[in-house]
């Protein structure tokens, strides 16, 4: 019986082991710093046989795989072996109020109007703290090392959510890296307002941020002078040295895209742009779709798409079954050079009523999704190195002197990754095991069943 399969016996020895080897690993060229090592042999899906050396906790050297039986070796014979993995575009402070907001229908204006409800009724910093560690201590669980979430910033609110976000940032610190853009309708930037919140962002070291619609309006419409709030939203944002990281084009026709990334050029802010979601390029003719695409690259504009949530909410109507996906087209994105990273969006809550904070379920689902497979190729980057380079931060890659946080999969090729959950993944954290249980429910059952 090898060592991988004795639970206890692994626990232990990875629980205070200064030096270890993990022999015969099997890890996506994608996801290794310096792609394959010399004479590493490499299958079909793109993943590379290699001995991971770790001492105190981190990535000593990473060697072609040879067979080790030496005292300090964990023999893995070929399964997978990841890095932690990065959330790029998260929702902690609305997540888990389902069953205690108002029910959405599952649709985009009905989740909106579901949550300014709950908002409006509920949103204490008690409540914050409560719901944000549920999904942190979730997201543990599962081997997630980075997560920037999007605040609802709205006047009256925005100072209580990024307080509780900054105590939970300081919390969490040395774990989970933390980031927070803010997020409010683009119209909010037309008054005294905007300046107000680009304060309150750049105190707490955040990314500026907003939807592409006005308040209570939709992505398709509503802002006619688009160009003069986007020129605010930059202009508050260089003054105070913030990035920005907006929600564009949720819907099925919206064209706001094209003028973030022209309004990025103008403000010589390439490169430091973010735009989530963007759903209304996937149902552009082709022509069209390749302007806007080079564009975006030439804006410099990074892309998450969010499938598993706008898959949910885009084309839903009573009693009829959706003609698209939802998604943005991914692979023509890439093929252009423009990064792109996939990311979990809400979870439990009036805009996505599913989720678990887990990374690698998302990815698995997007694999499926976005047809990123036959072959694989570098798809594992989108959850790993790809949005690790959109937030600047230094994971989502196996390297050596890295730190060693790792999960260990009971997978052998990468059909074998999608194909099943992975709740017996082995979760390091600096070298050591790190496995968690998920948080209860039961923190939450005081409003689960309202």
């Amino acid at each position: 019986m090898n060592d991988l399969s004795m639970f206890p016996r692994l626990a232990a020895r990875l629980a205070r082991a200064e030096r270890i080897r993990l022999t015969k690993a099997r890890v996506p060229v994608a996801l290794l710093c310096d792609g394959m090592p010399v004479d590493a042999e490499m299958d079909r899906d793109g993943s590379a046989l290699v001995n991971i050396l770790i001492e105190d906790g981190r990535v000593g050297a990473i060697t072609p795989a040879v067979a080790d039986s030496s005292d300090d070796a964990v023999a893995l014979d070929g399964r997978h072996v990841w890095p932690l993995l990065v959330d790029a575009h998260a929702h902690l402070d609305k997540g888990h109020t389902l069953g205690r907001a108002p029910d959405s229908g599952g649709t985009h204006p009905g989740a909106r109007s579901a949550t300014t409800a709950d908002r409006l009724a509920h949103w204490t910093a008690d409540d914050l703290v409560r719901r944000m560690e549920f999904g942190l201590a979730t997201a543990d669980a599962h081997g997630v090392a980075a997560i920037r979430t999007h605040l609802d910033s709205h006047e009256g609110q925005a100072e209580i959510t990024w307080n509780v976000f900054a105590e939970a940032r300081e919390r969490w610190k040395g774990h989970i890296l933390l980031q927070a853009a803010g997020l409010v309708p683009l119209d909010a930037y037309r008054g005294d307002y905007g300046a107000r919140l680009a304060d309150i962002v750049a105190g707490h070291g955040g990314l500026l941020g907003g939807v592409t619609r006005a308040s209570g309006g939709t992505h398709a419409s509503g802002l006619d002078d688009i160009d003069l709030l986007l020129d605010r939203l930059f202009a508050l944002a260089k003054e105070r040295e913030l990035d920005v990281d907006l929600h564009v084009d949720e819907a099925a026709q919206a064209d706001t895209l094209p003028h973030v990334a022209r309004a990025a050029i103008r403000h010589g802010y390439e490169g430091r742009v973010t735009c989530g979601h963007c759903c209304s390029l996937a149902l552009l003719k082709e022509e069209e779709l390749r302007d806007r695409i080079a564009l975006i690259a030439d804006a410099g504009v990074s892309i998450i798409t969010l499938p598993t949530v706008n898959m949910y909410l885009q084309d839903r109507q009573g009693g009829r079954t959706p003609r698209w996906r939802g998604v943005t087209p991914v692979q023509e994105m890439r093929a252009a050079s423009i990064p792109v990273a996939v990311a979990g969006d809400n979870c439990r809550d009036p805009f996505f009523a599913y989720g678990d904070h887990d990374m690698l379920d998302t990815w698995r689902q997007s694999v499926r999704i976005l047809h990123l497979d036959h072959p694989y190729a570098d798809a594992t980057a989108l959850a790993g190195p790809a949005p690790a380079g959109i937030l600047g931060i230094d994971t989502g890659r196996i390297g050596v002197g890295r730190p060693a946080d790792l999960m260990i999969l009971e997978a052998w090729s990468l059909d074998q990754v999608v194909a099943r959950p992975h709740s017996d993944r082995v979760i390091l954290r600096r070298g050591l095991y790190a496995n968690r249980a998920l948080p209860s429910y039961s923190m939450l059952g005081d409003f689960q069943l309202a």
